[in-house]
């Protein structure tokens, strides 16, 4: 059984090499993100709770994430174990992790703010059945157009250069904390990932394999 934690600013690619983690070793990919765009797209109340957060240029609140994501962590549907994505946010919660399980390790993806704020604000999202591009690497044959379905290619409500700047400061003063806190008691590995998807992806399994 392997359980990790993968660490990263928006735009890093944490979401991206946590599932291919996790097609590699059989694991399962548990991100708060996800449950909470599920919980946006079928409009729960805690998706209308979340979009209001979201538009507002914040962060999901830290003890609401926390409850999100040890009510899924307590479903045990981990048999193979399972990669983490976007959580632990805080020292507090990183220690809940340390108490809970034994992590074979903890990837940071490393990445300057510039490119991040680069990244990030070349992503788009279909207004009608939800594909995501990113014109760095993905542009649509038709511009401003779905290649799938000819739906109207949308910036995200938070990806503005205010809301990220803001998005970025708070990552930097609450996981600074955490990364030390993982550093002292885990497997650490820091991964650059400004490199291309696949050489992130070999970074990460090679480092892995090395003894701690």
């Amino acid at each position: 059984m392997h359980k990790y934690v993968i660490m990263g600013v928006q735009g890093s690619g944490k979401g991206t090499q946590a599932l291919r983690l996790c097609g590699a070793y059989g694991l399962e990919h548990i991100s708060e993100g996800d449950i909470f765009r599920w919980n946006v797209q079928h409009h729960t109340k805690l998706g209308a709770q979340v979009k209001r957060i979201i538009e507002g240029g914040d962060l999901v609140d830290d003890e609401l994430v926390e409850a999100v994501v040890r009510r899924r962590l307590d479903e045990h549907d981990w048999n193979y174990g399972f990669v983490v994505d976007g959580f632990p946010r805080n020292a507090r919660q990183a220690e809940f992790f340390l108490e809970s399980f034994d992590l074979d390790g903890v990837i940071i993806l490393e990445m300057p703010d510039a490119e991040v704020e680069r990244r990030v604000l070349a992503r788009r999202l279909c207004s009608q059945c939800g594909l995501d591009y990113n014109l760095m690497a993905h542009r649509p044959e038709v511009e401003d157009r779905c290649d799938v379905c000819g739906g109207e290619l949308v910036s995200r409500d938070d990806d503005n250069p205010e809301a990220l700047a803001k998005r970025l400061a708070d990552y930097h003063a609450k996981t600074a904390p955490v990364i030390e806190l993982f550093e002292r008691k885990e497997f650490v590995v820091r991964i650059d990932a400004t490199k291309s998807k696949d050489d992130v992806f070999a970074d990460i399994v090679e480092r892995l394999q090395q003894p701690s």
